[in-house]
């Protein structure tokens, strides 16, 4: 029996009901790759959000512009052919004196005439060689033929892996190391609650104007200390296919790095963000060694520590902690005086009240071995007898149990055996 045609009334209807799915709402809530995006953007520096289809990226970036009020502009790379960026060629009346400029495609027209907005290059990864290297002018220059894109203008790519990918090519090096990438993934809490019409809202970050001197001394102290002593990390053009498309160290990669570490630190923004933007410019390895040498640099001075001991400001996390009472006993090793002995106790002290107190052991035991014989036993160092004691229990104990289960281990294989 044929279909019968729904009528205008139920047609209103069925649109109410669409308006009603689409109805949404946002609410703030951290988010560390949705803040490193928006910092990214912030910089004004190229990104590509690399994930598996369906994961989000699309609505990421509309939800994106939308928070931060810039029009968006979709440009779908791989349905475009070279000639829509670099420029349809247009002959004048007289070539030989006018030579012959290069036409912009709408969409550039457009970005030129609002005076700002958001670029979006979808579908990145399956752009063919040919596209790929018409793109490399526009990331960079933000040039579209013979026009010049507003500074007001943000570019921000997606793109699937190539496993996942229609017709899928790798990135060329020259445009893969023109952007920042990031890995987007989903969050199952984000997904249930924006499926429920609360998604999370992308705020530019709060840029602490006396901040500022600040970030761009400590972003190019933290890049240029680290290629100082490891000049390798300069360039190192990866040495296979896939890794060549994504982040990997050049001077113009460290330089995006100096720029986020920059507004990264003006903002505030946590370790977790900062080693997105990181290792999503200068790949893994290099991004790790950075964001270490970033951790020693925020160390506190052994002589401040040992000046005041009881004001003495620790860090929080233990790695850096452990890292900070070492550099103190180093300290009162290469200087060793009486005072400065007796202050290192006393931090010790402070360490095992504000924090873990196993922390202090092999501080405390390297600080004993200093100890002059002319000079007397601090009273400090009861304090920290119960937790040292208490450490070395623990790990006696842990001793134990480990031969012990290795000796179970040994008699079951044997009992196999025969």
């Amino acid at each position: 029996m044929p279909l019968s045609t729904p009528s205008p009334a139920q047609l209103d209807v069925a649109d109410a009901l669409l308006a009603l799915l689409r109805d949404s709402t946002t609410e703030p809530r951290p988010d560390d790759q949705l803040e490193a995006l928006t910092l990214a953007v912030a910089a004004d520096l190229p990104v590509l959000l690399w994930g598996e289809p369906g994961i989000g990226k699309t609505a990421a970036l509309t939800q994106l512009a939308e928070s931060l009020d810039l029009p968006l502009t979709t440009v779908i790379a791989s349905v475009h052919e070279p000639s829509d960026f670099s420029g349809l060629p247009v002959i004048g009346d007289d070539p030989a004196e006018q030579g012959v400029p290069m036409a912009p495609p709408d969409w550039a027209v457009r970005l030129v005439k609002e005076g700002r907005g958001l670029l979006f290059l979808d579908e990145l990864s399956t752009a063919p060689p040919a596209v790929q290297a018409a793109l490399l002018r526009l990331v960079l220059e933000r040039r579209v033929g013979a026009l010049q894109l507003p500074s007001a203008v943000r570019i921000v790519a997606a793109a699937n892996p190539r496993a996942s990918a229609a017709d899928g090519w790798e990135l060329s090096p020259p445009l893969a190391n023109r952007f920042v990438h990031l890995q987007w993934t989903h969050d199952h809490d984000v997904v249930v609650r924006g499926l429920g019409g609360t998604w999370p809202r992308a705020t530019l970050p709060r840029l602490d104007p006396e901040r500022l001197p600040h970030a761009v001394d400590f972003a190019r102290r933290a890049v240029c200390g680290l290629l100082a002593t490891r000049p390798s990390l300069v360039h190192r053009l990866p040495s296979g296919e896939a890794r060549r498309g994504g982040a990997w160290p050049s001077p113009r990669s460290w330089e995006m790095s100096l720029r986020l570490i920059a507004f990264a630190t003006a903002a505030t923004s946590s370790r977790e963000v900062l080693s997105l933007l990181v290792r999503g410019t200068v790949g893994d390895g290099p991004g790790l060694e950075l964001l270490a040498s970033l951790d020693r640099m925020e160390l506190p001075d052994p002589e401040v520590l040992l000046a005041d001991p009881a004001g003495a400001e620790l860090p929080e996390r233990g790695d850096l902690r452990q890292a900070a009472l070492d550099g103190v006993v180093s300290a009162v090793g290469a200087r060793p005086e009486k005072a400065r002995w007796e202050a290192a106790w006393a931090l010790l002290a402070r360490a095992a009240e504000t924090g873990a107190p196993d922390l202090v052991v092999v501080p405390a035991t390297t600080l004993a071995g200093l100890r002059r014989a002319e000079w007397d036993v601090p009273p400090t160092i009861e304090r920290l007898a119960g937790a040292v004691s208490l450490s070395r229990r623990a790990d006696e104990a842990a001793a134990l149990v480990g031969s012990g289960a290795r000796r179970v281990n040994g008699a079951a294989s044997a009992a196999g055996a025969r």
